[in-house]
């Protein structure tokens, strides 16, 4: 027997728009979206790439723990920066946020759809 498959929404207009979750949680697996480093109550995003990852990775904290899961659980993160200087920069974000956990990450230095976005990273978490 499957566990049911369940798509949890962030709120985004772009969700319906683009035909994407936030997060699709399968059993004990939770894949989430790219996210990026928007200010949580202004919505805009920091000048800082820091600020940025720091804000991407409270909101994918939010999200896993909303479902259950923990950063811990964290096994697969890809990073998406716009540029190769930022890689320094924000190494103190990942370290703080898995410096322990240490899942499998892959770094790729790419444009992003609004040019005040720097960062874009995505997990995915397993709890069995």
């Amino acid at each position: 027997m499957f566990a049911a498959r369940r798509n949890i929404s962030g709120g985004s207009p772009y969700e319906p728009k683009l035909g994407y979750s936030r997060a699709v949680v399968q059993g004990d697996w939770c894949f989430v979206a790219g996210t990026t480093g928007a200010d949580p109550v202004s919505k805009t995003f920091p000048e800082s790439v820091l600020d940025q990852a720091r804000n991407t990775l409270a909101t994918i904290r939010g999200v896993l723990e909303a479902q259950g899961f923990a950063l811990s659980d964290v096994v697969r993160a890809n990073y998406i920066i716009t540029d190769p200087a930022y890689m320094e920069a924000i190494v103190p974000a990942l370290s703080e946020t898995f410096g322990e956990i240490r899942p499998a990450a892959t770094m790729i230095v790419a444009g992003l759809v609004n040019p005040a976005m720097k960062i874009e990273i995505e997990v995915t978490a397993f709890r069995g």
